[in-house]
């Protein structure tokens, strides 16, 4: 049995990761969640996990903990907008608690897996969101150069699935459309709607975790992503319905896709699911 720590793990990605972690029967899951995130709730605690409920930033106060192999970490303040308005405390969770993270793992010898974002293909000054994900991967690979931890960075391309969060300021726009499709409105697209995005499945986006932890890197990182992308307006044709444009937002890149060609080879990982499928199980599922 591994030992493993899901940062996060009650948002998101991290509770469908601790899912997932779970069907394998080798790890043994501790979580570590403030339960801040709009994606962040008690219904998705699991049993056989354990659940300590704090922020990343005080990790070092646990003196205590079992020594983890392995260091999922996924807890960060999420989304370009709502940084604009805090980017200190943006900057403060983001970067300093991973850089706690990083110190609990360099003194218990863990592995750890970042989850960095597609911010960085972007431009990693165009927001304070984006450039204090990259300083996380920074961070990463100073304790890989300096102490040897062994450090792996998973940039995640617009993750969609169950459990996204779907209203306030870090709500998915596929969740956003979702919302918008049941409640009957028009779906509101920012800009032009030209600007394309690489959607990621949830499950995808797992399975490429747990496919980054199973080498030794240090400081390598792994776009996951599809390699297809598409407009929000083709996004926004797929739901169907009326369509309302509102202003251009800053911060935001008009051109995701991954390219995954090295993620396929060395971590054995390639995505398996489908935006269009997703989007027309969901609408038969409002029938």
């Amino acid at each position: 049995m591994q030992r493993v720590l899901v940062t996060g793990g009650l948002g998101f990605v991290g509770s469908h990761l601790v899912d997932l972690l779970l069907t394998k029967k080798e790890y043994d899951i501790t979580v570590l969640d403030n339960l801040i995130s709009d994606s962040s709730s008690k219904k998705n605690k699991r049993k056989n996990v354990g659940y300590i409920i704090d922020d990343i930033r005080n990790i070092k106060k646990y003196v205590d903990l079992p020594k983890f192999d392995i260091i999922f970490h996924l807890a960060a303040l999420a989304r370009i907008q709502p940084s604009f308005q805090k980017p200190s405390e943006w900057f403060d969770v983001n970067a300093r608690g991973t850089m706690e993270i990083l110190d609990f793992a360099r003194k218990i010898d863990a592995k750890v897996v970042y989850s960095g974002s597609s911010t960085f293909y972007g431009g990693t000054h165009k927001s304070p969101y984006g450039f204090a994900k990259w300083c996380g991967e920074e961070i990463c690979k100073m304790y890989s150069n300096i102490y040897k931890v062994k450090t792996v960075i998973t940039r995640f391309f617009n993750v969609y699935g169950d459990r996204q969060p779907d209203d306030g300021d870090f709500a998915t726009i596929v969740g956003i459309f979702e919302k918008q499709t049941k409640d009957k409105e028009s779906l509101t697209i920012v800009g032009t709607g030209e600007q394309r995005r690489d959607f990621t499945h949830i499950l995808d986006i797992c399975e490429g975790l747990i496919a980054a932890s199973h080498d030794d890197w240090y400081g390598e990182a792994f776009p996951l992503g599809t390699g297809i992308n598409y407009s929000i307006n083709e996004l926004a044709d797929m739901f169907g319905g009326e369509k309302i444009y509102i202003p251009k937002r800053p911060g935001e890149a008009e051109i995701t896709l991954a390219d995954i060609s090295k993620t396929k080879k060395l971590l054995k990982w390639k995505p398996t699911h489908s935006l269009n499928e997703y989007i027309t199980k969901f609408k038969e599922s409002l029938k």
